[in-house]
């Protein structure tokens, strides 16, 4: 398998650029057919770059034409293609199938993990089914990792997750849903009646990498060098702000809501701090907008919706239709607009309006409700509120589903 020639592919595992780099392999570890057999050992790159310490059969460079390579020490084949620049092992297809890749990023306390398990939950259920997707983990480390340190605490035991410190490997899944060939008008749209105007036709399958940064990430000189590379790779970026972290929506909260410690991230400041990092991360004019894909989303929206007008949009149910809506996010979108006057985070619109070609705000509520003081989810259980809309949004934005 060669990768598509003159494209910019990234590792989903390191975000690195590999496109043009000889290509590793790694021995798969069985007696080979000359009855030789590799003994595991620790991969020293895959341990610096991952923390991943365990023994693995052997790693080698090879011709990057073929599916397969032959260990040059047992002579066995393998096909187990790697990363060569953090020896993490590449997802089936790899190079063939859309690789996209999402970085939700915000500050300390935003509510990143807990809306990023929320979303790929529902990813993997309601909105799945909706769109008659399938998500799944593109490895086994991600699998197992989701299951067991994000969906069972948050889902089984009720308990919310811990906040991401230092560095986390990145979650990895694999969107699968159905390509479909345009009978009359472009592949995407929807026709005037809902229905979309396309055919049937094979499975598209995409990638999609999601790496959880640490809120102090976002201001930590140290950290700096590696958020401008996940920044610069990724196709598209969700930033969640917390708007009880602003003054003017901090007065609005319902009674009983668990207001987080004022600090110095303020929503105004982290865009500032996430639009500095990819104005560094890319090349190019400097008087250009930045082209990716920004959802700005609100979160803990449910301490703020008694405040809303009958009338806001975000207090009627959302779509419940298998196409991205665009007139329900942009009317959406125009009533945070007008929040933002309300809670003093005018400056916010600014800074989105002269720096970003495309953004979208968006609010949502992962858990529904505010949790207890004892850092559990309410006796109701999870509710949440437009989750899934700002990836839906970006996923629109590639084409990888359909838009009314």
């Amino acid at each position: 398998m060669r990768l598509t020639s003159g494209a910019r592919i990234y590792c989903p595992y390191c975000y690195e650029e590999i496109a043009r780099r000889p290509a590793w392999f790694r021995c798969t570890g069985p007696v080979s057919r000359g009855g030789q057999r590799c003994a595991p050992e620790i991969d020293p790159v895959l341990r610096d770059r991952t923390g991943f310490g365990g023994a693995l059969p052997p790693a080698f460079a090879a011709d990057g034409r073929d599916d397969a390579a032959v260990c040059p020490r047992c002579k066995g084949e393998t096909t187990s293609r790697i990363c060569p620049v953090c020896h993490s092992r590449l997802p089936v297809h790899f190079g063939k199938v859309g690789n996209r890749l999402i970085v939700p990023v915000g500050a300390k306390e935003s509510g990143k993990t807990v809306f990023m398990t929320v979303l790929v939950h529902e990813l993997m259920h309601q909105t799945g089914q909706l769109f008659n997707a399938a998500i799944t983990g593109a490895d086994e480390h991600t699998r197992q990792r989701f299951a067991i340190e994000y969906e069972r605490p948050l889902y089984r035991q009720s308990r919310l997750l811990a906040p991401t410190t230092g560095y986390q490997a990145p979650l990895v899944f694999r969107f699968t849903t159905e390509r479909r060939r345009a009978l009359n008008g472009r592949l995407g749209q929807v026709g005037p009646f809902g229905k979309a105007a396309l055919g049937h036709g094979d499975p598209q399958r995409t990638l999609l990498s999601f790496f959880d940064t640490a809120g102090e990430d976002l201001r930590s000189q140290p950290s700096i060098e590696q958020n401008v590379r996940y920044l610069g790779a990724a196709d598209g970026v969700v930033l969640l702000l917390d708007p009880l972290q602003m003054r003017g929506a901090r007065e609005l909260a319902a009674p009983g809501t668990r207001l987080p410690e004022l600090s110095e991230d303020e929503p105004a400041a982290v865009l500032e701090n996430v639009t500095d990092l990819l104005l560094s991360s890319r090349g190019g004019s400097p008087n250009k907008r930045i082209g990716k894909p920004l959802a700005i989303v609100f979160t803990k929206m449910d301490a703020l919706m008694h405040d809303l007008k009958e009338t806001s949009p975000l207090r009627r149910s959302p779509p419940h239709e298998p196409y991205f809506d665009e007139r329900d996010s942009l009317e959406v979108h125009t009533e945070i607009q007008r929040l933002l006057a309300r809670w003093d985070g005018t400056r916010i619109d600014q800074i989105a309006q002269h720096n970003y070609s495309q953004y979208r705000y968006f609010g949502v509520s992962a858990l529904g409700e505010t949790p207890t003081e004892d850092n559990r989810v309410s006796a109701r259980g999870i509710r949440p509120y437009r989750v899934a809309d700002p990836i839906l949004w970006i996923l629109a934005q590639f084409g990888i589903i359909p838009v009314k």
